[in-house]
């Protein structure tokens, strides 16, 4: 298949406004591979190591702490994925990075299969996955925009989205199952665990060599710079004189803080309060990836909406109302339900966010403010410790209903008090 050149990809910007435009253009489309099988990796591993942990030890504060061990990177090695972006050709960042991640699953299913997995083998292998994360995520979403250009942001953002929503759908039902099929009722069998792993390194394998066949490098728009201390300041500084983009940023932060809870705390609901087992844990999460996938396909079309401010707040403060209808509901279907409506709602405000990101900032800079994107997501433990804290002593329900209001309260408040993205319209900077 022929390369397209930036005049094919300008034709298809302003001539296809179809709903898989950006998928058309073929870098893009192994990109987008990529990004699907390590989503599938991803995916699977939440369910299987939180189905272990919980079952080695009962405690809805170790699925927090591996969580945490996973995420803590993003703020400690996220700026420094962003100068890396804007410094280095993305292309190799982006082909060596899930190789690392292969590699550690590989090693953490020998050793659940082989050896004596430990809950602390299961926070090492989430440090060095959060790790990889955060120094390539910035140079893999920085080179959207390079590829597909502008106008098929918000087209490309959504598909980026869908792929991790297309995991969640299947990938967490297939780990499920997978652990369920191969224990045959045996809740204290890791064999199926570790048979995930093997499966979820490999996918991890598959995503890196998709990279071989992406023909742009992501070349960094200044070569020339000086050093990488001054590059971070200068992301910090522009991230403050840019009140649109640092509200949205702040935006993100808030939402993963409270929002994302859901994701380590299910599988204690899942068992404590559904009395659910791996295959309907992984059933649930499945519900979850049907409403997001949902959200990120309307996403794709939003190119022309208007009023994107508002949207913003008001999908992010029902994300905190379908959070706490969550935890009020005792029957599977109903929380099947809820957690759709969640993933719908989570989806839809992040890919609507990001994309009017990348669209307000200078090309030099994106792969700094992806950075800080990822850092945003690292502040999930400071909600994620105390929510955690509050279900192992109080209740499971509990936790998910403070989470959940609390979002929905941070972002009343937040509507209020930042008035630049109430009156974000369109999202291109011309609006």
């Amino acid at each position: 298949m022929p390369q397209l050149n930036d005049t094919n990809i300008d034709l298809i910007q302003h001539e296809d406004r179809s709903l898989f435009a950006s998928l058309k253009i073929r870098d893009y489309l192994f990109l987008w591979i990529g990004m699907t099988t390590s989503a599938f990796a991803m995916n699977m591993q939440i369910v299987a190591q939180g189905w272990l942990v919980y079952e080695m030890s009962g405690s809805a504060l170790d699925l927090a702490w591996v969580s945490l061990a996973q995420t803590v990177p993003n703020i400690i090695f996220s700026l420094t994925g962003g100068v890396i972006a804007d410094r280095f050709p993305k292309k190799p960042i982006i082909g060596f990075s899930p190789m690392i991640n292969g590699a550690a699953s590989l090693t953490m299913a020998i050793i659940i299969i082989f050896g004596d997995v430990t809950f602390w083998d299961f926070v090492w292998v989430a440090f060095v996955n959060g790790t990889v994360m955060a120094l390539s995520i910035p140079s893999r979403t920085a080179l959207i925009p390079e590829v597909v250009g502008e106008r098929l942001m918000f087209n490309a953002i959504a598909y980026n989205m869908t792929a991790w929503n297309l995991a969640r759908i299947l990938g967490p039902a297939l780990a499920g199952f997978t652990i369920a099929i191969i224990a045959d009722g045996d809740t204290t069998s890791s064999f199926g665990v570790g048979l995930v792993f093997f499966i979820l390194s490999f996918l991890y394998f598959v995503s890196g060599v998709t990279v071989l066949f992406i023909h742009h490098t992501g070349k960094p728009v200044n070569m020339a710079r000086g050093s990488a201390l001054k590059d971070v300041s200068e992301g910090i500084r522009y991230l403050f004189n840019a009140p649109v983009v640092g509200g949205l940023m702040l935006l993100t932060g808030i939402s993963f803080m409270f929002g994302s809870t859901i994701n380590a705390l299910l599988p204690a609901f899942n068992t404590d309060v559904l009395s659910g087992g791996p295959d309907d844990l992984g059933l649930l999460m499945t519900g979850m990836g049907v409403g997001a996938i949902l959200g990120s396909l309307t996403a794709a079309k939003t190119s022309s909406l208007r009023h994107k401010g508002y949207w913003l707040l008001s999908i992010g403060a029902s994300w905190g109302l379908a959070l706490t209808g969550l935890a009020f509901t005792w029957n599977f279907f109903q929380a099947m339900f809820a957690i759709s409506v969640i993933g719908f709602m989570s989806t839809f405000a992040m890919s609507m966010n990001r994309s009017v990101v990348q669209l307000q900032v200078a090309r030099y800079m994106r792969g700094r403010i992806m950075s800080f994107d990822m850092m945003a997501h690292g502040l999930m433990p400071l909600g994620l410790i105390p929510i955690g804290y509050i279900a192992q002593t109080t209740s499971i329900e509990a936790g998910l209903a403070t989470s959940g209001s609390l979002l929905f309260v941070c972002m009343v408040i937040l509507g209020f008090m930042m008035p630049k993205i109430r009156t974000i319209d369109t999202g291109f900077l011309k609006n």
